[in-house]
């Protein structure tokens, strides 16, 4: 009878032991994961990449597909409220993340389709329905530009096209690229020559801002 609680006392005690140790492994699984993202992070530019949270599947796919190509670049996509949030207005924390950002990317869906039915002043515009994405597509890119940032604006075709920033003559033409959702999938943007030589270029940008951004003020060599 001795034995048998004996050797039943030692299976109980082993198996906490095996308990124990599963749980340090997996605790140690989680920390090593953890650091493995810090690590991957500390190795990746961050960017301001503004967008919208109402997406529809094909615009979700698009920017999944985006995020994917931001970050095969070694860069880090921070976007308000998904990825940073400040208990602060949201002009301000735009603003810090402006400026704690070395380039921005811009991307203007589709959101509202409205229609003119009146004006305050002047003759009555067509009332040919159009599209309209997030005031915040007008607001960021305009501080990210104010600011200094390398910019890239990708637009859904016909989104804003006569609205602010993303009006025709006002940004410069090689920040600006157009995705045709109608007609193209989101696999042909990304091969699309224009796609890739804007996204290349600006991505060179970037790094060259980052650089210059992080160089010391005193310079202990000669240039």
């Amino acid at each position: 009878m001795s034995k048998n609680k004996n050797s039943s006392s030692r299976k109980d005690e082993e198996k906490v032991s095996n308990n124990e140790h599963s749980s340090l492994r997996k605790d140690k699984a989680k920390i090593e994961s953890a650091h493995q993202e810090c690590i991957d992070r500390a190795y990746r530019i961050p960017i301001f990449l503004s967008t919208t949270t109402h997406l529809n599947d094909n615009q979700q796919r698009f920017l999944n597909r985006l995020i994917l190509e931001i970050e095969n670049a070694l860069l880090f996509p921070r976007t308000l409220p998904l990825s940073e949030s400040y208990p602060e207005s949201i002009l301000t924390d735009i603003r810090r993340l402006v400026s704690s950002s070395y380039g921005m990317l811009a991307v203007n869906l589709r959101r509202f389709k409205i229609q003119t039915v009146d004006v305050n002043a002047g003759p009555l515009p067509p009332s040919t329905p159009f599209w309209i994405g997030s005031v915040y597509s007008q607001v960021e890119p305009s501080m990210a530009f104010q600011f200094g940032l390398p910019l890239l604006l990708v637009r859904e075709e016909d989104t804003d096209a006569n609205n602010g920033i993303w009006a025709g003559g006002i940004a410069p033409l090689n920040l600006f690229i157009v995705w045709h959702s109608e007609t193209q999938t989101v696999d042909q943007f990304f091969n699309t020559p224009e796609w890739r030589s804007a996204f290349a270029n600006w991505s060179a940008q970037v790094r060259n801002a980052f650089y210059i951004q992080t160089e010391p003020q005193f310079k202990y060599r000669c240039e």
